[in-house]
């Protein structure tokens, strides 16, 4: 079970929700233990720079949407590395505010 998943089953039900995710591969937009929240998004809303919370190659990231093409989203994280590339299916839903 990942860090996410209880973030992502309310998101599907309709939920917002918030958080305190760990780590520093969204420093600078992102620090470590501030308070995120994260609501529904439909797909067609998603844009290049969006902070998603997603799943890529089984991971769960709260990560930026660094290119669109076409169906398809690239994640990465603020420091420059690529996570991959998913379809909305893979975003639950995206940061709406950023508290400390």
């Amino acid at each position: 079970m990942g860090w996410a998943l209880p973030h992502i089953e309310k998101l599907r039900r309709g939920e917002t929700v918030s958080f305190r995710p760990r780590g520093h591969s969204m420093k600078g937009k992102i620090e470590s233990g501030q308070l995120c929240t994260v609501a529904p998004v439909a797909s067609e809303e998603l844009a290049v720079g969006d902070i998603v919370l997603c799943k890529v190659n089984g991971r769960e990231y709260l990560h930026l949407i660094k290119a669109v093409q076409g169906a398809r989203f690239q994640i990465g994280n603020n420091r420059g590395l690529i996570n991959g590339w998913i379809t909305a299916n893979g975003i639950f839903g995206k940061c709406i505010r950023i508290e400390p």
